[in-house]
């Protein structure tokens, strides 16, 4: 499980965040301007048109009632054809007027009315002015003024009167807290606002008695014209809210016709002649019926679509209808049968190399951010600017697999033998370099691979060297976007003036790949495909484009549906579950979704497991070594052992032989606990999921996983199977019983919580081991891409000696040591391991590692560097390099230290035990202390030879004992036996081995 405060962006937090209330906005500078006081009257004077004798004026003073109909007789002006009158305001900032002649005929501005201000003002022909036409003022008719209508609904807010605070563009504002609003039907305030010259205002709102609505401080931007604002949203040009309905569009467009299919391998190309509609035809609706998903249905807003990928030699129906902005929806025309042809030959792929994996050391890398080989496949994101990025000059995806090809001979130089590498799968989320928000599970990240070194490339350069690949894997859940060829998630729909900076407009026959450029906008997170003009048909959506309560922190409504939630109803049950974990070592938190970000398979679903056996079977035949399964404990056991570990033993058997039954799985189960049980929770305990099932379950799969949980949970603690794989029979030892084993090993969860001190993580591990069906098998880390020890959420920084007595401690113990990037140089010790988008990853424990890297590098064998130059040179003489390649060196010279099972039996001391491993002529018997001394009781009898220092120690009585004497020094005295001689002493004196 991922640190999981990496947000893929800060909308999605938002979520959390109810807008709206706040304090009067009188604080910032921008509001602490007053504006003048308002004049008590407005003097109109109005020229008569031709054949009027006489005028009324029929006024509103602004927020106030209208006169009576017709309004007020005017009288004669100073001047000919000029009348005037002189209208009490009170507290208002101006009126709006229309005339009438007192027989029915009637002036008002062509329906929109004459918006006035204070003082001496003039109406003549339709055109408003100030000043008095008879006397010596100012032009009476200086040009037309602006005019903003202002609605503003009070139903969220349950508010009994409004006021709106405003201030025209480069005018002043309002005295607070503004002018009144008339409430003017039920749910709806009015102002109307004279703008003078100004085309726009700012506003900002309240109740009268201190609560406000300042769009969260932004203020709502508001222009000419009547214009609503709702629930955060501002609509310009809109339509009288209190007025009648506007005529509904009840006319569906034609029935599509001519539709056509035409199958190019795993691909189907639709055309039709284009619908017809009274108003426009919005889009198209496509339901395909057949292959493994059932009924499909898809929207487009073009004419034309092409389907894919599908499954190979399988007939599709396509139907098709056409439907319009107002939701209507023609009948289907004729539907047509396709059959797609032969699925493209499977790339030739590579060979795992095979062997037993407690032989190897583990570099964990996150690819994307280790070493950048070509810098045209860098990407920043939607997020590059916020998280401060660019302002480093650092993208999320820098690294790619050319840098990583490039620097195997520095992996190799350090003495490792297997890399492990982060999800490889094209990932789409807003910050997505980690690998973990799959999208399309069937394809390579592009922003990874360039020409000459895609993934295949890679796995091939690094077995040609004697590297074993490790892909890390994830069955848990896609991206909060769903999973390509499975099921895409759309969004709430209405992209308006809020969020079309965040949706893009849709590009025909553009897709989604993390690298491409949109042709429109120039951005690589192309999101076109992710919302809909019109809800999706078949939607589940509860509140499909309806506004919540919610504003993202630029100030934007939030829609229903905008965001993946299980709770919504927009992910289908069949294929997603639908709910939030509540308690993390309960049932549920096999069953719900971690995050918002992190969409949960119902993975015990025929059609998801296909999706995904499918699509790790193809990364199987090129040829990695194994897989580091993410999020392991958020899938039942049950399913993990009827479902997909056989799928991968049988297709990897099936596929290299012998190679393919080495095959190695190791599982994050992860228990942030210190206890030998997760809390007394069986089925969220690491070691649990080393075990093969004990019972017979139902046929149904989600079925099963609730009777496993049940089942076990009963039969508790005390009732698990125990296992002595990982330890001596006295000096002796055994062959191993895998015969009840799941096919799953395990990373040392327990070990890892432990290693801010290296004792403490040498005794509960020890704990631990007979209830792991094989603990020899544990991978052991200090720290990771997610946390440090004690659940740390800073990178290690215990310091050089300690580190080194945690190598040590590793490199000779059961398990099989693992390093992550950089932590040979103590790299970014301290440092937060990861903080999401609201941070630079410079700063954090995820930083860009290829500095340390740059120049040339050659290694003639493991932990052996043949030259080096530049950077990389520097970085190998570290200490804790030294110390790495040496035990690298060690381990791989002594069976005992890779395979051997061990006993603490007879052994004084604090990190000291015994190891030994026996098969067929291999037969390897070692003494370890770590740090301290100790004393061997009961030992075989001979000569001992020290791998570290070369010291020879011939024992008679059964007794040895070992001085390393210093924190990260070690003793390793190996046991001369027939056709196993002891290698005595393996490599140079370092700064900790000596």
């Amino acid at each position: 499980m991922r640190a999981r405060s990496r947000r893929l962006t800060a909308l999605l937090v938002a979520l959390g965040l109810v807008g709206g209330t706040g304090v009067a906005p009188g604080s910032s500078a921008e509001h602490r301007t007053t504006a003048p006081t308002a004049a008590d009257t407005t003097t109109v004077f109005y020229r008569l048109p031709s054949g009027w004798p006489v005028a009324n004026v029929h006024y509103q003073p602004r927020n106030g009632p209208w006169t009576a109909v017709p309004g007020e007789r005017m009288e004669p002006a100073a001047c000919a054809g000029w009348v005037r009158k002189t209208v009490s305001l009170g507290e208002a900032t101006g009126l709006v007027a229309v005339f009438n002649n007192g027989s029915g005929t009637w002036d008002n501005n062509n329906g929109r009315n004459y918006s006035l201000g204070t003082g001496d003002v003039t109406v003549a022909a339709g055109v408003t002015g100030v000043g008095d036409p008879c006397g010596s003022g100012p032009d009476p008719d200086p040009g037309p003024t602006n005019n903003a209508e202002v609605y503003y609904s009070t139903k969220t807010r349950n508010w009994t009167a409004v006021r709106i605070h405003y201030q025209p563009t480069g005018g002043t504002w309002t005295a607070v807290p503004g002018v009144v609003m008339e409430q003017v039907c039920p749910d709806w305030a009015r102002a109307s606002i004279d703008l003078g010259q100004a085309t726009s205002l700012k506003a900002a709102f309240n109740n009268g008695s201190g609560q406000w609505d300042n769009n969260n401080g932004a203020d709502y931007a508001v222009g000419l014209g009547r214009s609503t604002v709702k629930d955060g949203v501002v609509t310009a040009a809109a339509a009288d809210p209190c007025g009648p309905p506007a005529p509904q569009d009840t006319v569906a467009p034609s029935v599509p016709a001519g539709l056509r299919a035409e199958a190019s391998g795993l691909t189907v190309s639709l055309t039709w002649t284009a619908s017809t509609d009274n108003v426009a035809v919005a889009g198209y609706e496509i339901t395909r019926a057949g292959g493994a998903l059932g009924t499909v249905v898809r929207n487009t807003g073009t004419v034309g679509f092409a389907d894919g990928p599908l499954t190979a030699n399988t007939t599709y129906t396509y139907s098709l209808k056409a439907y319009d902005a107002a939701g209507n929806k023609s009948g289907p025309g004729a539907s047509v049968a396709v059959t797609t042809g032969d699925a493209p030959p499977a790339p030739p792929g590579g060979t795992p190399l095979g062997g037993d994996p407690r032989e190897d050391s583990i570099y964990f890398v996150m690819t994307a951010r280790f070493n950048d080989g070509v810098t045209a496949n860098n990407r920043g994101g939607s997020q590059h600017v916020r998280s401060g990025n660019a302002a480093n000059n650092d993208p999320m995806f820098r690294g790619d697999f050319q840098g990583l090809i490039d620097k195997l001979d520095y992996i190799k130089g350090l003495g490792f033998s297997a890399v492990w590498i982060t999800p490889v799968v094209l990932n789409r989320s807003d910050y997505d370099f980690h690998g973990y928000h799959g999208w399309d599970f069937y394809r390579v990240d592009p922003r990874l691979e360039t020409p000459g070194a895609t993934y295949q490339d890679l796995i091939d350069t690094a077995h040609a060297k004697g590297l074993k690949i490790y892909q890390d894997v994830v069955y848990n859940h896609s991206s909060r976007w769903g999973a390509k060829g499975l099921f895409q998630a759309k969004v709430f729909g209405v992209r308006d003036d809020q969020w079309s900076w965040y949706y893009d407009q849709p590009v025909r026959g553009f897709e989604y790949d993390g690298l491409t450029i949109d042709p429109n906008t120039g951005k690589s997170y192309y999101n076109g495909d992710l919302w809909s003009t019109t809800e999706p048909t078949g939607n589940t959506c509860v509140d499909w484009g309806k506004p919540t309560r919610h504003t993202s922190p630029e100030g934007y409504r939030i829609y229903s549906c905008q965001w993946p939630s299980p709770t919504s109803g927009m992910f289908p049950a069949q294929l997603y579950h639908r709910c939030w974990i509540g308690n993390w070592e309960g049932e549920d938190s096999r069953s719900c979704w971690l995050h918002e970000d992190l969409a949960d398979f119902d993975t015990e679903n025929p059609i998801v497991q296909k999706y995904l056996i499918d699509a790790y079977n193809r990364f199987i035949d090129m040829g990695v070594d194994g897989f580091r399964v993410d999020t392991a404990v958020h899938i039942p056991r049950v399913t993990w052992n009827r479902r997909f570990l056989p799928a991968i033993q049988q297709h990897a058997t099936a596929k290299f032989g012998g190679k393919g039954r080495d095959f190695f799985v190791f599982g994050e189960v992860a228990a942030f606990v210190n206890d030998k049980w997760n809390r007394g929770s069986v089925n969220h305990s690491a070691q649990f999921f080393t075990w093969e099932e004990r019972r017979e379950y139902s046929a149904d799969d989600a079925t099963a996983s609730l009777e496993q949980y049940t089942y076990e949970q009963g039969m508790g603690t005390g009732g698990q199977p125990t296992s002595r794989n990982a330890f001596l029979d006295g000096n002796a030892y055994h062959a191993p019983d895998h015969s009840k084993s799941s096919g799953m090993n395990i990373i040392d969860m327990r070990m890892h919580m432990n290693f801010g001190d290296a004792n403490n993580a040498f005794w509960n591990a020890k704990d631990s081991d007979d209830s792991t069906n094989d603990a020899t098998y544990n991978v052991t880390y200090v720290d990771s891409h997610d946390f440090g020890p004690n659940k740390s959420s800073v990178r290690y920084a215990g310091g050089t000696d300690a580190w080194a007595e945690n190598m040590s401690l590793m490199w000779t113990f059961r398990g099989i040591p693992t390093l992550y990037y950089g932590s040979e140089v103590e790299f970014q010790a301290g440092k937060p391991i990861d903080c999401g988008p609201t941070c630079p990853l410079a700063t954090t424990g995820r930083a860009y590692y290829g500095d340390h890297l740059a120049g040339s590098v050659t290694a003639s064998d493991y932990g052996v560097v043949s030259s080096a130059s530049g950077a990389v040179a520097t970085t190998l003489q570290k200490p804790l390099v030294k110390h790495v390649q040496r035990l690298n060196q060690i381990r791989r010279a002594v069976p005992a230290l890779q395979k051997g099972q061990y006993s603490t039996e007879g052994v004084s001391g604090g990190m000291a035990f015994k190891r030994r491993y026996t098969s067929g002529s291999v037969d390897s018997f070692a003494l370890v202390a770590v740090s301290g001394s100790a004393t061997f009781s009961g030992v075989p009898n001979g000569t001992y030879r020290d791998a570290v220092t070369g010291d020879t120690r011939v024992v008679t009585g059964g007794t040895l004992t070992a001085s390393p004497g210093g924190r990260g020094n070690a003793r390793v005295y190996v046991l001369d036996l027939p056709g196993n001689p002891a290698p005595g002493k393996v490599g140079v004196d370092g700064p900790y081995l000596r």
